[in-house]
């Protein structure tokens, strides 16, 4: 089979992104796995599929490498974007995700803002917090967060008894009143990734637990996020994230069976 697909990147967080308004295309674990591959494949941290709903203005189906599917926070404003270009969204969309549906903005500035479903429960764990953002996540605020051993203790958190479906992991150093450096192991990509936008919007609302207020400004090594919220006596409510997403090139693959 072959695919035609565009490559978005979103701070460094990159896909594959797919029209697939025709329903032919929907990857298994293998397929899912050789398209994320750097070498054989196109290189991605995920595989996104757009499709028509009847429910929103689109939907979306996003795939980690190895083929489990969860939200992305970068992944929806990348396929927001292409959306856009597909004649599905205008500057003001609703889209159709793994945890519902959600709201979708183009600002001024070019950058993409979505809505995120509401946070409830954050639970202290070991040295740090527990929250689901539409993907779990585990946040740790470290010091010196360049040097810190992301890869080796975000598996070991990972795959931590814990947390029973697995877990991504954060590790985030404070830079002041509204900003903070991040670095996320993910899960299903099982490695560092230059972004993560669902981590990023669970370590914005962590970093209240210290005081911090809404908006925060997240520096992750592929580029900047913004996260803002209503911290409520019941959790957290009016989440929104916003970044850049940007398409890098498209092009057609052969693909496994």
């Amino acid at each position: 089979m072959k695919l035609r697909f565009y490559k978005y990147q979103a701070a460094g967080n990159d896909f594959v992104v797919v029209d697939n308004r025709d329903q032919q295309f929907f990857p298994n674990a293998k397929q899912a796995s050789f398209l994320c591959d750097r070498r054989f494949g196109v290189g991605a941290d995920g595989v996104i599929l757009v499709d028509r709903n009847n429910a929103a203005d689109f939907s979306i189906r996003y795939y980690n490498p190895d083929g489990t599917q969860s939200l992305c926070g970068n992944g929806c404003r990348s396929a927001v974007a292409l959306a856009r270009q597909l004649g599905l969204a205008g500057t003001a969309s609703t889209f159709s995700a793994y945890d519902g549906i959600h709201k979708a903005e183009w600002l001024e500035d070019k950058n993409i803002r979505i809505q995120m479903n509401d946070v409830g429960e954050v639970k202290t764990v070991y040295d740090g917090y527990y929250l689901d953002t539409g993907s779990p996540h585990f946040v740790r605020f470290v010091k010196s967060v360049e040097d810190y051993p992301v890869v080796e203790e975000g598996r070991k958190l990972r795959y931590d008894s814990i947390f029973p479906h697995g877990a991504n992991a954060n590790f985030v150093e404070v830079v002041d009143d509204h900003t903070l450096t991040i670095r996320t192991y993910e899960r299903g990509v099982e490695q560092e990734t230059l972004a993560c936008g669902t981590g990023a919007t669970a370590t914005a609302i962590a970093a209240t637990f210290l005081g911090m207020k809404s908006p925060v400004t997240l520096k992750a090594r592929g580029g900047i996020l913004n996260v803002g919220f209503d911290h409520r006596p019941n959790g957290f409510t009016n989440i929104y994230l916003s970044g850049p997403a940007k398409l890098v090139f498209e092009g057609q693959i052969e693909l496994p069976e």
